[in-house]
Parts: structure tokens; sequence; C-alpha cells
């Protein structure tokens, strides 16, 4: 494993799992959360959002963590591994309704860019198993061929692989 991306609902536990992966093998961690963006949660422009993207993907190494359905094939024609958590809906609402009150006004997710309470955003965490997840299936399954693809339900599934590496 050398360019592995890591990929799921907001909740699931992306970032953990990529920290903890960086830890354990030495290969940096690229949050695409902090190069997409911008302070006060300014989006970065496609064709801008799309260069830095095609920079990242050809580094020689990396772990990255971050969904965007937008750039995923791109992202996985470079990756050797792809991780899908696939938490239940209910546990990643619960985990980011949990970052929302603990770090409220906090910039955690992008320097500039403080937690806070988003009906949309929620609406957007509900929906993602029937919007996002067959997007990111399909994309896996057009590089299955390439990859090694390895999928995540719960915390013994994702303790398991971390004891495995």
């Amino acid at each position: 494993m050398q360019r592995i991306a890591i990929v799921g609902s907001p909740g699931s536990g992306k970032t953990r799992l990529a920290r903890a992966m960086s830890e354990r093998t030495g290969i940096a961690l690229i949050s695409l959360d902090h190069k997409y963006w911008k302070p006060g949660w300014r989006e970065t422009p496609d064709e801008q959002w799309r260069a830095i993207h095609t920079e990242l993907t050809l580094r020689d190494r990396w772990i990255m963590d971050g969904t965007y359905v937008d750039t995923i094939d791109d992202r996985l024609d470079m990756a050797d591994t792809v991780i899908s958590l696939q938490y239940r809906r209910a546990r990643c609402m619960l985990r980011v309704l949990r970052r929302i009150v603990a770090h409220y006004g906090k910039d955690v997710q992008a320097p500039g860019c403080p937690e806070k309470m988003s009906i949309e955003f929620l609406r957007y965490v509900w929906h993602f198993p029937l919007d996002q997840q067959p997007l990111i299936e399909a994309s896996i399954h057009r590089h299955s061929s390439t990859l090694t693809v390895v999928r995540v339900a719960n915390n013994r599934q994702r303790e398991r692989f971390l004891a495995d590496l």
C-alpha cells in the first residue's frame, strides 16, 4: 500500500482512520478538506480544485482522507488501495452532531472553517447512503481490477484492519 484513498460519509471516521494509518505506516496524510475549503467555507473553483487534486495524486505515496465524488475517479486511477467506510447512517449522524457540539466555532475540518450547525450539511449526511454511496461504489467497481478494496462497516472491523497493518 503506497497510495491509499479513504472514502465514506461524513462522520464515518475517515480522518481518524487516516491519522492512525499514517502514524503506523509513515505515509503522508493528505486531508482533502484542508486542500478544498478556503476560509469561510468557500469552495475552491472547480478548475483550480482539479489541478490541485491532480498534483496531489501524482505524489509517490499518500493516504488521502476525503470522498469528493467529483474527483474520485481520478484519485482511484492513481490509488492502489481504497478503503470504503460504510458505517450506518445513524452512527454517522451521531458522530457529526457530536463533532459540531464538541468543536463548535473551532477550525476542525479546514483552516478558517469553524464548525457550525447546518441543516443542509445534516441533510447531506442523512442522504449520503442513497445519493453518494452508489456513486462511490460505481467508481470502485470501475477501478476494481487495479485496486485492493477494503470495506469497513464498524469499529471492530476498523481495529482489525489497523492491527493487521
